[in-house]
């Protein structure tokens, strides 16, 4: 029998523990790489420079789950549940058929509903067209006041040791404030309500729609405070806001609007994040090879790029993703020739700078950018960007993809062969439309960002956003 002397000489050393175990999984990644390689998820240098991570990616998983900080479910409070029959009452319009809830599905992801056209139709009588697509209500609680001010850097570079460069510290290419107002020296528009960010608060964003003409049209605070202390709710406003409430037409749609405010901010609906992808980065799901595919397309920034605007990422202390930076972009979209208010030649949409914010008319480095809204649920929605041109996720991507490189396949072409780019904007604002971010950096001519492989891919992955995941389904 061998003595202790003995067994120790043949006892393998640490360092060839280690060397046999980089080994196995340099093996294994071969072997997973070569499995995956007619439609791989992950480039071959990846699996060289990352086996580890990327033998978990290719299996769907996330390499670096961690916990998110979302609101927590509760009990909607006496005002929130308030707020939620005012939400849902048709009552108040001029039609008596139009609620919060016509234009804004809670089954939808509080977007349009399906089959909805580029605008909604409203007033007395459901016939009026309004002026732009009604924007999603979810996940606005944490959306920040306008102001223009610096770039926030947290836009700027991320580190997901999940992404890209798979564990190394990846860099965006810069999304600088010229990109998109070249005179305005790096301050960016940023934050608030609507398309164009005339509001900051929910009560003021609920405001606009029941007083709107071309919405709801409720006439004035005279007409809603009649019909609301008709309503067999009149007795809650008297018991949470006091025996005068009724009284004052203007308090009694000031706390209305609050109470519809409430209901927005407690409940879970609103910010569910109970999406594939939150479960995806704790941890809880494993994602398709063509939703993981879509998912690093969407942030290189040789392909989508798209990450650089709707940010994917936890923050630093664990939020979870809101998927926009809330800032101002012109991307210069082509007119939409199926929008109403386009029947007038003459009618443009500027955004920030008009028609319908004011405040900012007068600076034209700001004409034709628009806020770039949350990609949560992204899939459910009708119709995109402000003036509903698109219809659906692959005529959204074509746009990114082809607008520099193939621009006749996105603009109208005259009879002289010269393609009117950026249709929708006044020749003096077409400067501001961003060409620096990719993949808006290409030249005609120059090959697409992305493969009609990649644009699916992508489309997989933002299918991840919907809320009400479960488990069982794929």
């Amino acid at each position: 029998m061998p003595d202790s002397t003995d067994l120790a000489a043949r006892k393998p050393s640490g360092r060839r523990f280690a060397l046999a175990g980089a080994l196995s999984l340099l093996l294994a990644g071969f072997a997973a790489y070569e499995a995956t390689a007619q439609q791989p998820t992950l480039t071959l240098t990846d699996w060289l420079q990352h086996p580890v991570d990327s033998a978990i990616l290719v299996t769907g998983a996330n390499p670096d789950p961690a916990p998110l900080v979302v609101p927590p479910k509760q009990p909607l409070s006496a005002v929130a549940q308030l707020g939620r029959r005012l939400f849902f009452d048709a009552g108040l319009s001029a039609s008596g058929r139009q609620s919060c809830a016509s234009c804004h599905d809670p089954a939808q992801g509080y977007n349009p509903p399906p089959g909805s056209g580029p605008v909604m139709l409203g007033g007395p009588h459901l016939a009026t067209p309004g002026y732009r697509p009604p924007p999603s209500l979810a996940y606005l609680y944490r959306q920040p006041n306008f102001s223009i001010g610096p770039d926030n850097a947290e836009n700027e570079t991320i580190t997901l040791r999940q992404l890209i460069h798979l564990g190394q510290a990846a860099t965006r290419i810069t999304k600088t404030a010229r990109s998109t107002a070249a005179t305005a020296h790096n301050l960016v528009p940023q934050g608030g309500l609507f398309w164009d960010g005339r509001v900051n608060t929910l009560q003021q964003q609920a405001d606009g729609p029941l007083f709107n003409p071309v919405e709801m049209d409720a006439g004035s605070p005279q007409r809603v405070a009649t019909i609301i202390r008709r309503q067999p709710y009149a007795k809650d406003f008297v018991q949470l806001f006091g025996p005068n409430v009724l009284a004052d037409p203007q308090l009694t749609v000031a706390e209305a609007l609050f109470a519809i405010a409430r209901y927005q901010i407690e409940a879970q609906s609103f910010h569910a994040f109970s999406s594939k992808y939150d479960a995806w980065l704790q941890g809880k799901a494993r994602m398709s090879p063509q939703q993981m595919r879509g998912y690093l397309a969407f942030n290189d920034v040789h392909k989508g790029n798209c990450a650089a605007c709707h940010l994917d990422k936890p923050t630093a202390n664990g939020l979870a993703p809101l998927f926009t930076d809330t800032q101002y972009e012109a991307l210069g979209v082509p007119r939409n020739p199926h929008l109403p208010a386009n029947n007038n030649p003459r009618h443009v949409d500027l955004g920030l700078c008009g028609p319908l914010r004011t405040d900012l008319e007068n600076q034209p480095e700001y004409c034709g950018l628009f806020l770039t809204p949350t990609l949560r649920n992204v899939a459910r929605r009708p119709v995109y960007f402000h003036n509903g041109v698109y219809h659906d996720l692959r005529q959204v991507l074509d746009f990114y993809n082809f607008r520099d490189v193939r621009p006749q396949a996105i603009y109208p072409v005259g009879a002289d062969g010269n393609v009117d780019k950026y249709n929708d904007l006044p020749a003096r604002y077409r400067a501001n439309v961003d060409t620096i971010d990719p993949p808006f950096n290409r030249k005609p001519g120059q090959p697409p960002a992305m493969s009609a492989q990649d644009m699916r891919d992508i489309i997989a992955f933002l299918k991840t956003l919907n809320d009400g995941w479960q488990p069982s389904r794929r």
